[in-house]
């Protein structure tokens, strides 16, 4: 069969397929009752558990008190019942390796017994520890092959759950990964760290202002999911997409995102259907998912939770990806999560939404309405912009990969020079701030729409910027340079760490200020404003993808880590290295082993991509233009045969060979730079792949996507652009 008919059936199955939308009925369920049905929270906890045992975990969790041994087998046993009861026949410990996914072993309940017949255990030590291969993980160099022990560690503060599959159901513990030698091997340990540093840190700033009622600062994030859906029928006829996750080649097509009609559009049916079940199925864990959408692109949608606490929120930030692949599938689509998986058009990211928040509920970003005498959150916020100026190339690293790479600047992304927007009513305060003692704060007031019928509607004393990488968007920090695939465990335990480095920076010259007996506020005011006047030239309000920002950003000093490969040696420098030891996030040697491991999948996602490029140029490209070229050259033969004027025909054909014969020779450079083996360590790797592979691959598309607009419909191989983005 042609690969034309392939691409002609896939159409013609996508017009005949009949799906199941009504597989949801919220007349049956109440959403609060769905929400945590299958997640072991504190409500069963409480009713499971012996009261003691209860409030030790809850003290675990709420204060990060140190885990009793002793309690262990009592909520072993408990989760164990509960999930039963769910139908739970396995247990697994699911980790986060540093392969930017999770990854699980499941383990039964079931325990022979000597009489032949069986019970079900769960002890109190295979809750807490489990042993998965660690060599079998990406390492960087921690792991050798030979040496395969890891553990995984309960984290008592992600709730264990309830994952519900075809036959049976099995319980989920959230857990670290460490190597046998200690070092961190996954994404959830730093973050736990880098929570634990802030908070610290966080604490100190609030004593002085007489807060002694809070005992732990959480980080809150919300993460905005953007993603593509596209019908599985095209997915499967295209073997880069599979692959690679993105479209290798692909010509834009005759109407892209031009007219402004996707964004908020309406939801087509058979996408709301797959929504509303991911969402079913996200309440049951407790994900609180609180906004669906339509994004810019054609065929590309959002998902957006609530806050919760970073950790907490990374862990269901990777089951909504893993939910969107999963149900998905049954309504026929494929969901695409890579940055950039069609040129041309929006790529996705992940507006990473960040803050801090007391246990006793207070954010501590939040500005009120007069945000000039609010001495408590001027602090905390210029500590934030203080760390960003400091830092803004380990915020870059955090947010690096192949994959973001062809997001990044680009016209939905802000571009990778790292600045913070701030917004009319905060930037005049920090310029009062600046310059001595602020007096006075912009107020929105309301817009006078015009129509009787209308209310008034009340004006924010700030506009946005979704140009910014870093802007304030009311009590948060959104943080808008996070790649929709990658996990936000990286770019958090960054953001906290260079945040925790600040505040102890405030909090030590404060203290000794007021221990000196200088008053709280006045030394409050000697400080802030040399911070701004250091810090000042991170901040930008205008349009961060003008040509004139960029200039205007390498005058201020402004670093501009282009790509990957620009950034990766950030992690190894001696500055990094002692922020990230210093409060012990990172050792050294987990800073070398994640150096490493990204150099390392970074030269394998683009030979990956380049082996991909080069397969279906020779298979699937070159044989349907090379048909082609048959025909046309066929045609011209007979026209001149018979003596008509086939000067259009014979431009065509030249054009086209011309075409082919470039194609192939840029197919050949491609083959020849797969080939090659750059000399030096996994950095010069790296490069290598930069510098030679890429450019190569991006050569051969340029011309494959010419052959696109020139080789007959009928012969063209693959699905297009204005199919897959628009046949729903």
């Amino acid at each position: 069969m042609g690969s034309a008919n392939v691409r002609s059936q896939a159409i013609q199955a996508i017009a005949a397929a009949k799906h199941t939308l009504n597989r949801v009925n919220f007349k049956e369920i109440h959403l609060k009752d769905l929400f945590g049905d299958n997640v072991f929270n504190v409500e069963v906890q409480r009713q499971r558990l012996p009261k003691n045992v209860f409030k030790a975990l809850q003290k675990t969790i709420r204060q990060g008190a140190t885990l009793d041994p002793a309690i262990a087998d009592n909520v072993a046993t408990a989760m164990k019942d509960w999930a039963m009861e769910k139908g739970a026949t396995h247990f697994t410990h699911l980790f986060q390796p540093m392969t930017g996914l999770t990854a699980e072993k499941h383990d039964s309940f079931l325990v022979p017994t000597a009489d032949g017949k069986a019970i079900t255990e769960f002890s109190g030590k295979e809750l807490v520890r489990g042993e998965p291969d660690a060599s079998s993980f990406p390492s960087g160099g921690i792991r050798a092959t030979f040496e395969a022990r890891g553990y995984t560690a309960w984290d008592p503060t992600s709730p264990a759950f309830i994952h519900e599959g075809p036959n049976g159901a099995t319980l989920v513990i959230p857990t670290a990964f460490l190597s046998w030698t200690g070092e961190a091997l996954d994404k959830k340990t730093p973050l736990l760290r880098s929570m634990e540093v802030l908070s610290t840190q966080a604490l100190r700033v609030l004593r002085l202002f007489g807060n002694t009622e809070a005992h732990k600062v959480f980080t809150t994030v919300g993460p905005e999911q953007e993603y593509f859906l596209i019908d599985k029928n095209f997915y499967y006829a295209r073997p880069d997409l599979i692959n690679a996750g993105r479209t290798l080649f692909g010509a834009r097509p005759p109407k892209g995102q031009e007219l402004e009609d996707q964004y908020f559009g309406s939801i087509p049916e058979r996408v709301l259907a797959c929504m509303a079940e991911v969402e079913a199925e996200l309440f049951k864990l407790a994900v609180p998912v609180k906004t669906r959408h339509n994004e810019v692109a054609p065929s590309q949608y959002e998902i957006a939770p609530i806050f919760e606490d970073s950790n907490l929120a990374t862990d269901h930030q990777m089951l909504t990806m893993e939910m969107l692949r999963r149900i998905a599938d049954k309504y026929g689509l494929a969901c695409l999560l890579h940055e950039k998986p069609f040129a041309g058009i929006n790529g996705s990211g992940k507006h990473n939404n960040w803050s801090m928040s007391t246990d006793t509920g207070e954010n501590l970003l939040n500005p009120g309405d007069t945000p000039h005498d609010n001495a408590q959150f001027l602090v905390f916020c210029v500590a934030v912009i203080r760390a960003v100026a400091r830092y803004p190339e380990l915020l870059r690293v955090s947010v690096s990969g192949a994959a973001n790479d062809h997001r990044l600047g680009a016209n939905e992304a802000p571009p990778a020079i790292i600045s913070i927007f701030l917004g009319d009513q905060l930037q005049d305060v920090m310029d009062q701030l600046e310059q001595g003692s602020p007096k006075s704060t912009k107020q929105g007031g309301f817009m006078e729409i015009g129509v009787s019928v209308l209310p008034k509607l009340p004006r924010d004393p700030g506009d946005r910027n979704r140009t910014s990488p870093f802007a304030f968007t009311g009590n948060k920090f959104e943080f808008r340079a996070v790649g929709a695939s990658q996990s936000i465990a990286g770019p958090n335990t960054v953001l906290n760490t260079i945040v925790a480095e600040s505040l102890d920076y405030v909090a030590t010259y404060l203290e000794k200020a007021v221990a000196s007996g200088k008053d709280l506020h006045k030394a409050i005011q000697d400080l802030l404003p040399g911070i701004l006047k250091e810090s000042k030239k991170v901040i930008f309000n205008g349009d961060n993808y003008s040509e004139e920002w960029h200039k205007e950003a390498e005058r201020r000093g402004l670093p501009n880590l282009r790509n990957t490969v620009d950034a990766l040696p950030v992690i190894l420098r001696k500055d990094s290295i002692d922020l990230f030891t210093k409060y012990k996030v990172y050792s050294e040697r987990e800073l070398q082993s994640r150096y490493t491991i990204l150099c390392e999948h970074y030269v394998k996602t683009v030979n990956i991509e380049g082996q991909l490029t080069a397969m279906m140029a020779r298979t699937m490209i070159l044989p349907a233009a090379l048909r082609y070229q048959g025909e046309v050259a066929a045609t011209v033969n007979a026209t001149k045969a018979a003596g008509v004027d086939n000067s259009a025909q014979s431009e065509l054909l030249k054009s086209l060979t011309s075409t082919i014969t470039a194609f192939q020779a840029a197919t050949a450079t491609l083959e020849k730079a797969l080939h090659h083996h750059a000399a030096g360590d996994v950095f010069a790797h790296a490069k290598y792949a930069r510098d030679s592979i890429l450019i190569a691959m991006n050569e051969v598309r340029g011309l494959g996507d010419k052959l696109e607009m020139i080789v007959a419909d009928d012969l063209w191989p693959l699905p297009t652009y204005r199919e897959m983005l628009f046949i729903k």
